[in-house]
């Protein structure tokens, strides 16, 4: 083995020790690595599981426009029927990755809701563009909001029925803040079941529940079914809140660093064309409508994207704050105040009995220095802070600074 050979290889291990994320370096100086050329794919074919949902868009365009190729992977969308369908196959490995609840990952990565293991969030896939949908039967007797349905529950005695999609998951996490901000407590004031959301709309039609919180389309395809009202948009409950990220195990993303950088970059880049304009939304709604990927009509799609809204009982509003998929980069950054609210919420309901180190779980999970890597390689914008401040519907300000205290404030919980 020749010298010249001998320093290449011993330069190669240091820049791939650099690409684990070894403690220390510096972020720019690990960019400026991966454009002295380390960056290769360990893995170069990879199966990212995805519900059919709207908000799976960023993952199908990436492989359907070839953009998985630019960075050295191919991306095979992998079709999955349930959340507790993805969160197994993502444990054991039939999945790389996936199109994930954010609040699926942390849970997991606790424990709570199935078996526990190490995860990772790489990329906030999107914001805002989930609703809360009440039953046409509710709406009839004046539930058409919150206000509405607490008065008829304190009118009506019954047993209500609601379901979200996923016990830790973000629809759950709305559904709550939301019941609980009309003073309606989820867990003792009202019955909640688990549905997959494709199968959310069928379910109301036969009258399995009384209202849902879901991703887009399945509460557009409620009015088009007319079997349900909007009540409330989720960007109403917090303005740009995150959503599904894409996820990994944490021992995925140690042994393939280099792959989990090039899918967040393709991710990046995809969602930044479905945002560039208004025909491709078009393209990425005729895309995605297809029975291979959401299967449903291409009208039950291409409006809510555009911030076109209707509540299904003539109402109609242009909405400002519709489903991103990249707005300047502003919707990808995992933040990590995002993931410790999921936990504030989590530990609110009692699905974690104690306080956790909310900021060492942030951290362990979210893959700040590989987004950056992935920021960098698809010219993607970076926020000055890895935290965020936001009001909710509530007037409540969530800033991440004293999570405990925060967890602890809500008159409503379990």
């Amino acid at each position: 083995m020749t010298d010249l050979l001998k320093a290449k290889l011993s330069r190669r291990a240091v820049l791939q020790t650099a690409a684990v994320g070894a403690i220390g370096i510096d972020p720019a100086l690990r960019a400026a690595v991966y454009a002295a050329g380390s960056d290769a794919p360990e893995k170069t074919e990879v199966k990212i599981g995805f519900i059919p949902l709207t908000d799976c868009a960023s993952v199908v365009m990436a492989s359907v426009l070839g953009i998985d190729k630019k960075y050295g992977v191919t991306i095979i969308p992998s079709k999955e029927a349930s959340w507790a369908g993805v969160r197994d196959k993502l444990v054991n490995g039939e999945l790389d990755f996936a199109h994930v609840l954010y609040g699926l990952v942390y849970g997991v990565h606790l424990g709570v809701g199935g078996p526990k293991k190490d995860m990772a969030v790489l990329a906030t896939l999107n914001n805002n563009g989930q609703a809360i949908t009440l039953s046409k039967k509710l709406a009839d007797k004046g539930a058409v909001d919150g206000a509405g349905l607490a008065k008829l529950m304190a009118a009506e005695k019954r047993e209500y029925t609601f379901a979200q999609t996923f016990p830790t998951g973000t629809h759950a996490m709305w559904l709550y803040y939301w019941l609980a901000s009309h003073g309606i407590n989820p867990m003792s004031d009202a019955k909640v079941i688990t549905v997959p959301p494709p199968q959310m709309v069928a379910n109301m039609r036969v009258g399995n529940m009384d209202g849902f919180c879901v991703g887009e389309p399945w509460n557009h395809r409620a009015i088009i079914d007319g079997i349900g009202v909007t009540a409330t948009t989720t960007q109403d409950i917090w303005k740009d809140h995150p959503e599904k990220v894409l996820g990994t195990t944490g021992d995925f993303v140690k042994k393939y660093p280099n792959t989990a950088r090039a899918v967040t970059a393709a991710i990046l880049e995809a969602g930044r064309w479905i945002d560039a304009g208004l025909s491709n939304k078009n393209k990425m709604a005729e895309t995605i409508a297809d029975k291979s990927y959401v299967n449903t009509s291409v009208d039950a799609i291409n409006q809510r994207i555009l911030g076109r809204y209707q509540n299904g009982m003539g109402k109609t509003w242009d909405d400002p704050n519709y489903m991103k998929f990249y707005n300047d980069g502003a919707v990808n950054f995992p933040y990590l105040s995002d993931g410790m609210w999921f936990l504030t919420q989590h530990k609110r309901w009692g699905l974690l009995k104690d306080h956790p180190d909310y900021l060492a779980v942030a951290k362990q999970i979210n893959q700040i220095d590989i987004y950056k890597q992935a920021a960098t390689a698809s010219k993607t914008p970076l926020p000055k802070s890895d935290m965020r401040s936001s009001k909710l519907m509530d007037g409540v300000v969530w800033d991440g600074k004293d999570p405990k205290k925060y967890a602890d404030s809500f008159k409503v919980k379990a």
